[in-house]
């Protein structure tokens, strides 16, 4: 009888020991490699907002947020320009069946990869993924496509669509590297988040801030395996 119970306790044993490694492995698929999770066609697009050969899209960001802008003097009196600490957005993202969001701000690159900027600006177009925490900071490339020009960014009148390069990275919780592993990123299919039309022309006018709400598809690639 001592036999058997032995037995049945080095069986239980085993058996936990392999549901644990099945969840341990299922977290790492889940979290741990988006890449290899999901595939992701992003639409046909400009050479000039396409990534290098080599890439491949592994996720998608449906956004919805603002820019901002702030009334700066000019030769003949004042205008709009983009206000650099103001870009915030939400992105909804599906992996797995599973919905998540990836928040879009601005913040200063605590992790530069070779490719940051020396010395690195003030903050940096950030994005962090709620499924795991991790975090990609990046830039935008040269030059933007104009939106209204092309099928990917069809919206005349909107802000333009852009190539951004990852310049610093930042794992997620327990190693997971989510969005991390990303090295380029695409907005595209923009609608909104102009500078308004109106409301700054005059030296008087100069100081003033305005947030213009804008949507967005954000695509996120990593390096072919």
């Amino acid at each position: 009888m001592r036999q058997n119970r032995r037995q049945q306790m080095n069986k239980t044993k085993r058996f936990r020991s392999l549901l644990v490694g099945a969840l341990a492995l299922g977290y790492i698929l889940g979290t741990g490699n988006y890449a290899a999770a999901q595939k992701v066609m992003p639409p046909t697009t400009p050479a000039a907002i396409t990534p290098p050969a080599g890439n491949s899209a592994f996720l998608v960001g449906h956004a919805v947020g603002t820019q901002g802008y702030v009334c700066l003097p000019t030769s003949t009196g004042a205008s709009w320009t983009v206000n650099g600490s103001r870009p915030e957005a939400i992105l909804s993202a599906r992996l797995s069946r599973r919905d998540f969001e990836i928040t879009h701000f601005l913040s200063p690159d605590t992790n530069p990869n070779p490719f940051a900027p020396n010395p690195l600006p003030f903050g940096s177009p950030t994005w962090r993924s709620s499924r795991d925490g991790s975090v990609v900071w990046a830039k935008a490339l040269t030059p933007p496509v104009a939106s209204g020009s092309d099928a990917s960014c069809p919206n005349t009148g909107a802000i333009p669509c852009l190539l951004l390069q990852i310049i610093g990275s930042k794992s997620g919780r327990s190693g997971s590297r989510g969005i991390s592993q990303t090295t380029f990123i695409q907005r595209l299919n923009t609608n909104g988040g102009s500078a308004p039309a109106t409301g700054c022309s005059a030296s008087t006018d100069v100081g003033k801030q305005a947030l213009v709400p804008y949507t967005a598809d954000y695509y996120f690639y990593a390096l072919k395996r």
